[in-house]
């Protein structure tokens, strides 16, 4: 009998790799397809929140289980029969095993984050623990691992006796193949993938409820936030990186009112946290280990003391002993530095020091205390220039940005997907109205747009822009966008090249448009200059940047 018949091992491979995948890309899709045949459910290329829509799993996800299910259950039984299969064949069963017990778990892994959003006292403790060692055991201790998996369940038992088969053969024994498997099993026993499996839960919820958009752009951001956190290999990451992602800055740029914030928040809020199974509970809260400092708002002297602290009387108004983010951050906490490049020189330096060596002072003392946690920071400021022009270290730039993400504007997101309009617009209504009139209203501003601002209106303010005309329109059923006459668009797109701010679509509609009011509105020159089709340039022309060309704004 063999372990894998050709077809086996085929389905096998893709749920393994599905298993390990961005969930928020389009291999997800490829990957179900391969699985499911012609079961598969077309569906959305892009996974994200609908707010029109109840909350429900995607619907390829419950044939895939089944299909799991059943050939787990199958080479169980034959691995019960002795079959002695290849490393390789024991690796994919491995991954299927731990897919199938992702799925089972992963509602009351949900239930963990509701409780602890709605204040809940008992939070964090995971009563259902038992239950999983149980299944993991069953799969991978009888099926597959022997000693080591059993040897990872005895020593993390809430109560009770190790079983039997732990201490045959003598206490001395026992206690020995349990110390060398110690290492072993912090990375692979059952705490470390439960801890991984809800760090997994966690991350997806703060993606997927936060980060919202169906447009292709925002489907990339929710895709770049996930390899923020976890890496491009989800296996590294749980064999080595898990506890080392704190050393890894991250950078988000992008203009005003893109969600910076929201995409650190993400970050910040899906950290590794280890699984202690004496108590039942995870080492540190996931709820409340996010400190976000905006940059912007203070006075050189109130950044520094937000962020290292003070000695009473270091200055004028230090009428006491103060700690700052840094020291009150916990290990397995993220600060977040909002508009980074409004910083002055003298604390560029200190940032500096505390990324490089983990180590910083309060004003007015000389004790050094360790910052252990992450650092994440944004801006809406060209930093190459300002590097250019000496206003910002270029060796800070560098410890800032281990891994950076750009936040699209909310033009590029409606020009990839014109239609998403109606739902953000619905997603902010559902915020400032009760459910009831949220489809009303939210229908009065798409049509109050559409007449008065049309659909080539390019959101200066993005998002935040959006959430304030749906405002507007519900109080006075009017929006009046802020005047921007004056400002040269030349200026305005160069500027945003620079950010790198700009998708490809809009790059090009905004030079089309450049071109052909050079011209003089002539589109045939235009496109000869371009070296595009007439009907390419006239399809990109935008009605309201042109105008702002030719100063009739």
């Amino acid at each position: 009998m063999t372990f894998l018949s050709p077809s086996e091992r085929t389905l096998a491979r893709a749920i393994s790799d599905l298993a390990y995948c961005n969930p928020f890309l389009p291999e997800r899709i490829r990957l179900e397809k391969e699985i499911l045949g012609d079961d598969f459910v077309e569906v959305d290329p892009v996974w994200s929140k609908r707010p029109d829509q109840t909350p429900t799993e995607e619907p390829n996800v419950d044939r895939i289980i089944l299909r799991v299910e059943t050939l787990a259950e199958s080479l169980l039984e034959r691995l019960a029969a002795g079959v002695s299969p290849a490393p390789e064949a024991l690796q994919v069963y491995e991954d299927l095993v731990l897919f199938l017990l992702f799925q089972r778990y992963h509602a009351r892994f949900r239930d963990l984050l509701v409780e602890a959003a709605g204040g809940k006292p008992s939070c964090g403790r995971a009563s259902f623990y038992r239950d999983f060692v149980g299944d993991m055991e069953r799969f991978l201790y009888d099926g597959l691992r022997g000693a080591s998996w059993r040897e990872a369940a005895d020593g993390v038992r809430e109560s009770g006796p190790a079983p039997r088969s732990s201490v045959e053969g003598g206490g001395t024994e026992g206690s020995q193949r349990l110390a060398e498997s110690d290492v072993r099993d912090r990375r692979f026993g059952p705490p470390h993938v439960f801890a991984c499996f809800f760090q997994i839960r966690r991350a997806f919820y703060h993606i997927f409820e936060n980060i919202i958009g169906g447009s292709m752009p925002m489907a990339q951001l929710r895709a770049a936030v996930w390899q923020s956190i976890f890496s491009h290999d989800l296996r590294r990451y749980r064999r080595a990186l898990y506890d080392r992602m704190a050393d890894a800055t991250c950078l988000i740029t992008g203009e005003s009112g893109t969600g910076k914030e929201l995409v650190a928040r993400a970050i910040g809020l899906s950290r590794y946290i280890p699984f202690d199974p004496k108590t039942a509970s995870f080492t540190d809260e996931f709820i409340g280990s996010f400190y976000p400092l905006n940059l912007s708002a203070l006075s050189p002297t109130l950044i520094e003391s937000e962020l290292f602290g003070h000695r009473r009387g270091a200055f004028t108004g230090a009428l006491q002993d103060r700690a700052g983010w840094f020291e009150v951050c916990p290990p397995l906490g993220t600060v977040f530095l909002d508009e980074i490049g409004e910083i002055e020189a003298a604390i560029q330096v200190k940032l500096l020091r505390v990324i490089e060596t983990r180590v910083f002072q309060r004003i007015g003392d000389t004790r050094e205390r360790r910052f252990p946690g992450k650092i994440i920071s944004a801006t809406n400021r060209d930093l190459a220039g300002d590097i250019r022009s000496g206003r910002f270290r270029e060796d800070l730039y560098y410890r800032l940005c281990s891994d950076r993400i750009v936040t699209p504007t909310l033009r590029g997101r409606l020009s990839d997907s014109p239609n998403e309009l109606p739902n953000l617009v619905l997603h902010v209504a559902q915020r400032v109205t009760n459910e009831e009139e949220a489809g009303p209203l939210a229908r009065e501003v798409v049509e109050w747009i559409d007449k008065n601002l049309g659909h080539g209106y390019p959101w200066p303010g993005n998002f935040r822009e959006l959430e304030q005309c749906v405002r507007n329109v519900m109080i006075r059923k009017d929006y009046r966008p802020l005047s921007r006459t004056g400002r040269d668009p030349a200026e305005e797109t160069a500027d945003l090249v620079r950010s790198g701010s700009l998708t490809a679509e809009e790059m090009l509609r905004r030079y089309c448009t450049l071109v052909y009011a050079r011209t003089g509105g002539n589109c045939q020159e235009a496109a000869r200059r371009l070296g595009l089709d007439h009907r390419t340039v006239k399809s990109k022309i935008d009605p309201d940047l042109l105008a702002a060309h030719r100063g009739d704004a």
